[in-house]
Parts: C-alpha cells; structure tokens; sequence
C-alpha cells in the first residue's frame, strides 16, 4: 500500500525537541493543516463543521532510524525502563505513524485549512488521514491506562527572567510545555543551558532543582 500526505500541520516547533508527548497536554498550542493538492476540495469537508475534534493520522518524519526494535525506553517511565513497542506511542516503530487527537478552532475554506490547537506535531509532519473524533466511541472513560493512566503533572516552577515576545495565549502555551521538562529523562545536568525553537524564537532555559528559569528567548 502506497499513502500519500493529503495535508501538512504548521505550528510553532520546527524541530522535535520540546514538543508535547500527547496531544491535548497544551490545548494553547496553535497550528494549523494545509490540505495539499488534489485534496484542497471544499466538499471534502462538509459535514467537518459540526465536530469539535478530529484524529490525525500522520508521519514521524523526524523519527530517523526505522529498524525493527521490539523494546524502547518511554520517558514517561523516566527513561530507565524498557517497554515493549506495541505498549508504547514511541516513534521508533516499524511503520513510523502517529495518531493525536485535536480540537478544532476553525475550518478556513477559502484557503482550506483546519485550524487545530493541542496538536504534539512538529512544524511540517505530513498528515496522511483526518477523521472526526466521535465521543460515544472513541471515549472510554473506564478504560486502564498501563503505565500512562494519568494525564502529566508540572514538575517544574517556570520563572522568566527574559522579557517574553508572545501573546499571553501563547505565553501559557509555553510556560506548560517547559513545565513538564522538556528535557531528555535521563539528563538532569544542573545549571546547564538548553534551547527550544519555539515560534520563530531561540528560548533559552537552565533547570535547578524544581525550577526551570527562562534566561533569553532571542529571534531566529
């Protein structure tokens, strides 16, 4: 089977790092879905107006190695534990699909976009199918939830000490991403600098103890 990426996801991150790890983490993230031609067809999206989500299907485009691994490291389990492959949403898989959850903010038909907020996609990713979230069968409030059941708490407090260019939506968006720590599970390095591009901007960050500062946020 041949599939082909009927549109692209545009958002704030243009590299991987710093990315949520679920959809819905930060509903504040904005992006949006440019349909690619022979798809930019208005009547490929009647009907879509009257749901409030929708499901992607889409491409770990910046995964890289694509060998068969039957066990990775989740960092939900803070890196040190191996899972198997099909226990996990990790990247690594045989076939590099994602699948998320977002909610629509607007359907643009002049320009046939999807605006989309809570989205875990990097700037760019090829999205290969949209359909619509439906609640009687798609949530399942009982279901167990494996070593993932609970929604990810802030582990950090995120104080900026550089003056912030983004609206206060967006600001929020990003005070919850660092929040979660962003960081690689298995690097806790005090005092050291790391960097997130993030809407056109280089944001800058040290990480002591429980709070994660905010040093310089400087344009690309």
């Amino acid at each position: 089977m041949v599939i082909t990426p009927v549109a692209y996801y545009h958002g704030d991150f243009p590299e991987k790092f710093g990315i949520p790890r679920q959809s819905g983490v930060a509903e504040e993230l904005s992006g949006y879905l440019e349909f690619e031609p022979p798809f930019c067809d208005r009547e490929a999206l009647r009907g879509l107006e009257g749901f409030s989500d929708i499901w992607l299907i889409w491409e770990f485009s910046a995964a890289g190695e694509r060998t068969f691994r039957p066990t990775v490291r989740p960092p939900r389990l803070g890196g040190n534990v191996r899972m198997g492959i099909w226990a996990t949403r990790s990247p690594f898989r045989p076939n590099p699909l994602g699948l998320s959850a977002v909610k629509v903010e607007r359907i643009d038909l002049e320009n046939m976009r999807i605006h989309v907020r809570g989205a875990d996609l990097m700037d760019g990713t090829p999205v290969y199918d949209i359909k619509p979230y439906i609640p009687y069968a798609d949530s399942r409030p009982e279901a167990a939830g494996g070593f993932a059941k609970d929604a990810p708490e802030a582990v950090l407090n995120v104080v900026f000490r550089a003056g912030v260019p983004f609206s206060p939506e967006k600001t929020e968006a990003l005070r919850k991403i660092l929040s979660l720590d962003p960081r690689p599970p298995y690097q806790d390095i005090p005092g050291r600098e790391y960097g997130l591009l993030f809407a056109g901007y280089d944001v800058r960050f040290t990480v002591n103890g429980a709070d994660l500062v905010v040093t310089r946020i400087e344009k690309v």
